[in-house]
């Protein structure tokens, strides 16, 4: 159920099936690019479901998808309406002094961020933070690379101008392009030529299934990570105010990369490792 809500985010609460339940709840940050339920699809391959059949009471964000009105929407404000908001209302909730933060692709990079902001106002709220396919050094890439410059920022932030954000088939073309034979040729080929019925894929429909992005807010994002990769230079970047530093980050870290991955390589992933103070778990997957 939704259990709270503001002009970006809706935190949606899911009660655990089991007969206890752990004390200290977890609270997800999805990325958004995509929508949340990437992690709550099917009762088969459902992370949700399974850390509430654990035990686990899992609180998860859920972005709202911004149109012209929303284009001045800083990183401040998902910093503030996001993570900030939510384990501010997860804590009143649950009655818990400390949350179990999840991150989830640029929800990762974000956590990450909010991790230091909170340690420079001395809050203790996250108790340990887990990173899912994560990018906060951001001088390796991979495919992604090929298409941001600062030729294809400018034109991207020129594109957001027109319309105060920028549409959610840009990135899916994008990438689109990263694994071309899997999501473009191959429904050329079985669709297309030989007109055989799209089998009905999960994943693929998640895909599909893209969001916006506000002008202000993904103009600083791409410029500080991508184009400058400043979030790696201690107090280069600042945040309501507060330089950021990723130094001070001292949680237990659990951080997963994917061999296969093509937007983020796991080898920059595992960077997580050597650029905050805290001990960390590197597992890595296949795709």
């Amino acid at each position: 159920q939704v259990v709270y809500r503001n002009k970006l985010v809706e935190l949606v609460q899911y009660t655990p099936t089991t007969e206890k339940v752990y004390q200290t709840p977890l609270l997800f940050i999805p990325n958004w690019i995509n929508k949340y339920y990437i992690l709550d699809m099917q009762p088969q391959n459902s992370l949700v479901k399974f850390l509430v059949d654990s035990g686990f009471t899992v609180f998860l964000i859920s972005w709202k998808n911004p149109d012209e009105s929303m284009e001045d929407t800083s990183f401040d404000d998902y910093l503030t309406l996001g993570p900030l908001d939510a384990l501010k209302a997860v804590k009143e909730i649950t009655h818990s002094k400390k949350v179990n933060a999840v991150g989830y692709c640029i929800g990762g990079t974000l956590l990450a961020m909010t991790m230091s902001y909170l340690a420079a106002k001395r809050n203790t709220s996250i108790n340990s933070a887990t990173f899912l396919v994560s990018l906060l050094d951001f001088s390796e890439v991979g495919d992604t690379g090929v298409f941001i410059d600062e030729p294809t920022v400018t034109y991207i932030e020129g594109q957001m101008m027109e319309r105060g954000y920028l549409d959610s088939r840009s990135m899916a073309t994008m990438f689109n392009m990263l694994r071309a034979n899997d999501l473009i040729w191959s429904n050329v080929v079985n669709n297309y030529l030989l007109g055989k019925e799209p089998p009905a894929f999960d994943l693929l429909y998640w895909n599909a299934d893209g969001t916006r992005m506000t002008r202000a807010a993904h103009s600083f994002y791409l410029r500080n990570t991508y184009l400058e990769n400043n979030l790696i230079k201690p107090n280069k970047v600042a945040l309501k105010g507060v330089p950021i530093d990723l130094r001070r980050i001292h949680q237990d870290i659990y951080a997963v990369g994917a061999e296969q991955d093509h937007i983020v390589p796991w080898k920059s992933a595992w960077k997580i490792s050597k650029l905050t103070n805290g001990h960390v778990r590197f597992v890595l997957g296949g795709s």
